[in-house]
């Protein structure tokens, strides 16, 4: 009988380093940039999409942002004064925890924080999130926005979308072909942890909840090798 191939040992020397390589690189361009630019931002996201992370990356084209393995970023930065690549960087790797990562630009603090502050973008949840809002359907005929807008500004939900809603849980009925509810039915409440059955119901119903936004922790200037803290700035 031929041998499993689940069985099959792999010698570590054929291993690829593929993930040390990216790790290597990842420490090098961060010290490189810290070298060519003025300032270093450490930056958190909120509910991440990649779409509107590449509209950041094309807004600041003139600038480098790393989003990567924050172990290796810190490293590069340094993690006390005996290793820092610069004077003073070791203080922003304290900063470099979760889902943040670096942007290297010499535009003015004041123009970067200016600008994320305006900058969120709505879309669906996901799940796993916690719910930012209620959201029921009311009883009687069931329209495409579920109650969001008058009725008069709504159009009923097509009929063929009537098996979907009963196989997510949705107590409806078709009376003379339109979606019908007896009573409320509550998909979410505020502060829930969403199931992928709900943000199924709150996308069908072009409910979107989760507002992506990038958050400004910290930043270091080469001019005065000073870390400045944002958070407290706006507080």
């Amino acid at each position: 009988m031929p041998k499993s191939k689940r069985a099959r040992v792999v010698h570590l020397t054929k291993v690829d380093k593929k993930g040390k390589e990216l790790s290597i690189k990842l420490f090098n361009n961060v010290r490189e940039s810290l070298d060519h630019y003025q300032h270093c931002f450490v930056f958190s996201v909120q509910n991440m999409r990649n779409t509107y992370l590449k509209d950041v990356r094309s807004e600041f084209a003139d600038s480098r942002i790393f989003f990567g393995k924050t172990k290796v970023m810190a490293k590069a930065l340094g993690t006390s004064p005996e290793d820092e690549y610069q004077p003073s960087t070791h203080l922003l790797s304290k900063y470099l925890v979760g889902n943040v990562g670096l942007l290297f630009t010499n535009r003015e603090p004041v123009a970067v924080t200016t600008y994320f502050q305006g900058f969120s973008k709505t879309d669906f949840a996901r799940a796993g999130t916690p719910a930012s809002r209620a959201f029921t359907i009311p009883a009687g005929m069931v329209y495409s926005l579920g109650g969001e807008v008058p009725v008069e500004e709504d159009v009923p939900m097509a009929h063929t979308l009537e098996p979907e809603l009963r196989k997510l849980n949705v107590p409806t009925t078709l009376v003379k072909g339109k979606i019908t509810l007896q009573n409320p039915y509550t998909v979410c409440k505020e502060g829930e942890v969403l199931d992928s059955r709900q943000t199924r119901l709150l996308k069908l119903f072009g409910v979107a909840t989760a507002d992506f936004t990038v958050q400004l922790s910290a930043y270091w200037s080469a001019a005065t090798n000073a870390v400045t803290e944002l958070e407290a700035a706006e507080e």
